[in-house]
Formats: structure tokens, sequence, C-alpha cells
């Protein structure tokens, strides 16, 4: 018996099929394909499925909003004036008493320098009564009492020789009329007198006239104090409205200045929400502009009215320490915690379904198929709920869009 070599049988084969190779070939993809749909129908297509995890969840109410003071001061002039020199800039942070504008103070220096004149010729008029009238008119109270003394003697002495006979009736008369004349004189010394002390007229007089005088040096000088506008406390220069040569009168704004302090955030709630925030909750805040910047706010007042036009409620928060990023009316994004569950099981909101009734369900992974299953759900997020009752931890079950309905098979694959 003659033996062929392997070689030869195996060059003869090829000889022979090669002509049918792409026939082959097709019957071979088309055997691969039919097994692949064999594997599929038995075992169910591979499926993207979600696995139940333990964890923290939070539910959030998100706004937006803007950042700003809760109120602004605007600064103007008490005096009509001509601005002499501006000495900040929009944006500058300023301290209280600082000095902002200064405007031309020679009118209101010169009233200052003439209610000071005013105010020593006053002072100098009472120097006059204490030092000049007042001992003068004592001086000549003095000799009118001394006269009065002799005239009294002498009417005393003529009295008597009249009534013994020895002087004439004329001689009587000129001594009652002297008499009269002294205490007269007394009477007018002792005016002077009171009228220069302190309570007479002329004192009085005096002292209205120092006192008017120097009301009127005060009234001066604060017209002076008028010409330097300073900031009435520490803040941020928002806006400038004032330039050198400029001509300010009272009730014109021509700073307005963002007072230091507590700061806050003022955002539209949208009125479905409003169940959900309350005063003293917290919040994590990020301006549009540093979204990787967050910041801590606290809700601080919540508007009793809705607006209708936007269905929408005005919340603010407060910030108390602000970051140095932030800017006046600049926009910011918010979310408000409103509930909490620590160590909870968490499924993603888009494996539930009928998550808004009150019986929810979802596809559980059992046994290689998707089994509809309830479950009890309790706070709810923004993507994740929580599961209180019908899972376990690590179950996996199939979103909602997956396209899988229960009884399926089907080959879970987690992401």
């Amino acid at each position: 018996m003659q033996t062929v070599p392997t070689s030869s049988w195996f060059s003869r084969a090829v000889i022979h099929i090669w002509p049918h190779r792409w026939f082959l070939l097709a019957l071979l993809a088309l055997i691969g394909f039919g097994g692949w749909l064999s594997v599929r129908a038995l075992l169910g297509p591979e499926v993207v499925v979600e696995q139940v995890k333990r964890g923290n969840l939070i539910k959030t109410v998100v706004a937006s909003g803007h950042f700003e003071t809760p109120y602004r001061v605007e600064i103007g002039s008490q005096m009509i004036g001509i601005v002499q020199e501006v000495l900040v800039d929009e944006g500058q942070m300023v301290k209280a008493g600082q000095a902002l504008v200064k405007l031309d103070a020679r009118e209101v220096n010169a009233a200052v320098v003439q209610a000071q004149g005013a105010l020593a010729q006053a002072q100098a008029r009472i120097r006059q009564l204490n030092e000049l009238t007042l001992p003068a008119a004592k001086a000549s109270l003095a000799q009118a009492q001394a006269s009065l003394i002799d005239a009294q003697n002498t009417f005393d002495r003529t009295s008597s020789l009249f009534k013994s006979g020895f002087s004439p009736n004329a001689a009587l008369d000129d001594a009652q009329k002297n008499l009269d004349v002294a205490k007269a004189q007394v009477r007018n010394a002792e005016l002077q007198v009171f009228t220069a002390s302190p309570g007479g007229s002329d004192f009085v007089v005096a002292e209205t006239q120092v006192n008017q005088a120097r009301a009127n040096l005060e009234a001066a000088e604060s017209r002076l104090t008028y010409t330097v506008i300073s900031a009435p406390r520490d803040g941020v220069l928002i806006s400038r409205n004032v330039e050198q040569g400029s001509v300010v009168q009272p009730g014109k704004a021509l700073l307005v200045l963002a007072p230091d302090g507590v700061s806050q955030l003022v955002i539209e709630v949208d009125e479905k929400n409003l169940g959900l925030i309350e005063l003293g909750q917290k919040a994590i805040a990020s301006a549009d502009a540093f979204p990787d910047q967050k910041f801590d706010a606290v809700i601080s007042y919540i508007n009793p009215g809705i607006d209708i036009a936007r269905a929408s409620v005005e919340v603010k928060l407060n910030v108390k320490a602000p970051p140095a990023f932030l800017r006046q009316d600049m926009t910011v994004s918010v979310d408000i915690e409103v509930g909490r569950r620590n160590n909870s099981l968490i499924a993603t909101t888009r494996s539930v379904h009928d998550v808004q009734t009150d019986k929810p369900w979802v596809l559980l992974v059992s046994n290689g198929r998707a089994v509809q299953h309830p479950v009890k759900i309790g706070l709810r997020g923004q993507s994740d709920v929580d599961i209180i009752d019908g899972l376990n931890e690590g179950d996996l079950i199939v979103p909602s869009l997956s396209g899988v309905v229960s009884g399926q098979r089907l080959r879970p694959v987690t992401p």
C-alpha cells in the first residue's frame, strides 16, 4: 500500500477548495452569526445596568440670582459748590472718615474769618462791661449815695431851723429840691450798676451777641467741613458720578457706597419649591464667573408675596464671609439643602418607574432576567432617590429608558 504524503494531500485539498473560498467564508460567517443569535436568544442582550449603593443623599433646590449688600449708601454734597478734587475711583475700598471729594472752600473760609471777628467783638463787649462800665457805674453809685447823705443832712438842719423860725421857707424848699435830686441820682446810678451787672439788660444783650456770634461761627465752621465729602463707613465705591470742576448741589448722589458687613444673595425660587425652603437652611453658592469656588450661605428672608409673572418667590441668603472675587450684582447659582439622609440606599431617579406615584417599582436583575419589583422611596434628590424598602445594597436594576421589559432575559453590564 502506497502512503500519500500529508503535504501533498493538503495541497490537493487547497486546490479543490480554493475556487469556493468565498462561499465557505460566507457559510462560516453565517454559522457564527447564527450561533451569536442563539446565545443572545438564550442569554439575552447586554444591557448597561445600575447598582444600588449606600451613601449620603442630599436634596437641594437650585436657583440663580445675584450678589449684593443689604443696602447701599448714596453720598452727596450738603452744599452748592465747585469740585476742586476727586480723591477716589470707582471700585476702590474706603474707610470711614476717608476724604472722597474736595470742594472749593474759599468763600466758606472767608465766612469763618468773618464769624470769628464778630465773636471776638461780642466777647470784647462783655469784657468792656466787666472791666469798665460796671466799675464806673459802681463809682457813680457811691458818689450819688454820698451826695444823698449830704443832701439829707442839709434838709434835716434846714427843717429844724424852719420849725424854730430861724430859717426862711425858701431855704427849706431848696434843701428839699437838693434832696430829691440826690435821690434821683442814686436811683439812676443803681440802674446803671444793675444793667452792667450779670443779669442786667446791657449784660444780657452782650451775652446774646456773644452766643449769636458763636453760633454763626459754628455754622460757618460746619459749612467748612461740608467742603470735604467723606465716607460715612467702610465699604466699596460701586458708582462715581462726579469729576473735577463739576458744580454739585444737595440732593444729587455723587458716589454710591456698598458698606462692609454681612452681604447677601438675592435669588428667585420656583413657586413649586416654596414648601421645601425655610429660614435658616444652609446653601452652597458659586459665582457663574468662578464656578469652581464655592462659598456658604444661609436663608435669611423669604418674600411673603409671589411674583405672578415669573411664578417665583424672592429669597435672600446671608453670606458672612463673601470671597474677595464677588462683585456687586454678580450672577450666582445657589444649591439650597432642603433634606438629607445619611448612609441610605441610593438608586438613580432614571431607574425607578412611576416615581411620582404611591407605587413606584424597578426592574430588578434576578437570575438573568429583568423582574418588576416594587420599592418604597423616601427622600428624592435631583438625580437620586432614597430606597427605604424593596432593595439591598449591590442589587442591579435596569434604567427605565433601556427598552427592557419585565421578564426579558439580559446580560447585565455595569458601567
